[in-house]
């Protein structure tokens, strides 16, 4: 195996260049590449390739255009962490809420294995998930203001406090394993059924995580694929061989979620927030179009109709 060598900044433009590149300022190119890091601009290529098999840069192709798309996709990933974060606190309280209303406010009460799903199948996932929070409790538990408060001053922790340190992976998981009329409980609230919510939640948990690690999001599919929505027919998505071409397990079946989880004020905002930032990477792109970047993220030409359905009348 070849080891890959380091690269000064120089070599890196050179590469670059090689590779059809244009860079009209070369001390702006060596900037942006310290700051930003080559490998992780370089992930931003594929767009721009001029096809599978020829791994140049599309004739004319500009660093300042590359880096363009880089930018969109970190202004992107900023406006859905945000919102993603509203959903992930709005889940946290709604979970506490409905398991400390049922079964209690201390931790002895709450983490009961009793108090989850009784199935054979989920009897180690249970098991292994109050050991997490348990843990959560005993190593952060000091950690924070909150917790702390509650440690010192009651010796227990409320789960609507406990909530604050634990991940949303883990508040997703803790969801799969309520018992079914819990589940029930908490999806009504979104008019969904408990195993599309729990599978939501599980994508949802993903993207934040992505967002958060300033991963590439833009062109992101998950493994899991959304069930077909009213949103999906409303906007009259593409069909072939009777499936949907987008909104499934692209970036659109993320926003097809946010549109059912948030409120209305919420994702109108965020689809504004949206327009602006792919309005201004279509002034910057010169050598392509603003339909293949909204094509590789699974976006159909009329996707800002989706923020003129309100929810509340379309669940009726």
């Amino acid at each position: 195996m070849v080891n890959k060598q380091f690269k000064n900044l120089d070599e890196q433009v050179e590469i670059l260049r090689y590779k059809g590149l244009v860079i009209n300022d070369e001390q702006y190119a060596k900037d942006v590449l310290l700051r930003e890091n080559y490998f992780f601009l370089n992930g931003y290529r594929h767009l721009f390739m001029k096809d599978a098999s020829d791994r140049n840069y599309l004739d004319g192709t500009t660093f300042e255009e590359l880096y363009s798309l880089f930018l969109f996709d970190r202004q992107f990933r900023n406006i859905l962490f945000k919102h993603l974060l509203l959903i992930e606190n709005n889940m946290k309280s709604i979970i506490s809420y409905q398991l400390s209303k049922k079964y209690g406010y201390k931790e002895k009460d709450y983490l009961k294995a009793k108090n989850f799903s009784s199935k054979p199948e989920k009897q180690r996932q249970v098991n292994d998930l109050i050991k997490k929070m348990k843990r959560q409790i005993r190593v952060n538990g000091r950690q924070h203001t909150a917790t702390a408060h509650y440690i010192v001053n009651y010796g227990y922790i409320p789960l609507w406090i406990l909530v604050k340190v634990l991940s949303f992976g883990i508040v997703a998981e803790l969801y799969t394993i309520f018992k079914h009329e819990d589940q029930q409980a908490i999806a009504s609230l979104y008019n969904l059924e408990p195993d599309v919510l729990g599978n939501y939640l599980s994508i949802l948990s993903n993207y934040r995580n992505l967002c958060a690690h300033e991963d590439i999001v833009y062109e992101n599919k998950t493994q899991k694929f959304i069930d077909d929505t009213i949103y999906h027919a409303l906007l009259d998505i593409k069909k072939e061989e009777g499936e949907y071409v987008c909104g499934k397990n692209d970036l659109f079946a993320l926003i097809i979620i946010l549109k059912q989880m948030l409120q209305d004020d919420e994702f109108n905002d965020m689809t504004i927030e949206i327009d602006r930032v792919l309005t201004n990477l279509e002034y910057n792109l010169k050598t392509i179009s603003l339909d293949k970047v909204l094509a590789r993220m699974g976006f159909p030409e009329n996707w800002k109709e989706l923020a003129s359905f309100s929810r509340k009348r379309d669940e009726e």
